[in-house]
């Protein structure tokens, strides 16, 4: 029974739910970046490089019983075909690299904010004084300078 109530307070600190919404954002985040790159970044950079489609490319290792040509890296692992799968790799890589740039621009925002809350506001030491515009102390009463009676406040 101890064993099941430290798990209950374990569970509902706020770190471990916090982390466990991050992890769900994390992975829908991951989703939309790999359809961005797929779907968005790499048919125009594939278009560009002569009708390229980077999930096709790939190279046989080793044929299966059905021989090659393998006309798309579907039809090579169905055969049973051994490749390496360097487009998927790119396509991984543009991913890796698209998501940690977001993290970064976040991360950075983040730090910025912080910092803005950290820089104390530091009270000014001195005044003018409302009568002949000299610098005074603010614990001042009256201006040594003309000595004019100043208001609290």
């Amino acid at each position: 029974m101890a064993l099941m109530k430290e798990f209950k307070e374990f569970v509902a600190r706020g770190n471990v739910v916090d982390l466990a919404v991050a992890v769900v954002i994390g992975a829908a985040f991951g989703a939309i970046v790999a359809s961005l790159v797929k779907d968005v970044v790499m048919p125009p950079i594939g278009l560009a490089l002569g009708k390229v489609d980077f999930s096709n490319l790939f190279l046989v290792l080793k044929e299966s019983s059905t021989p090659g040509p393998y006309p798309s890296l579907a039809e090579a692992a169905h055969a049973g075909a051994v490749t390496i799968n360097y487009g998927v790799f790119v396509m991984t890589i543009i991913n890796f690299l698209i998501i940690a740039f977001v993290v970064f621009m976040l991360v950075r925002t983040l730090n910025r904010v912080k910092r803005e809350e950290q820089v104390p506001q530091k009270t000014p030491d001195v005044k003018e004084c409302a009568y002949c515009f000299t610098p005074i102390p603010v614990k001042a009463t009256r201006c040594p300078n003309c000595t004019s009676e100043l208001k609290q406040g």
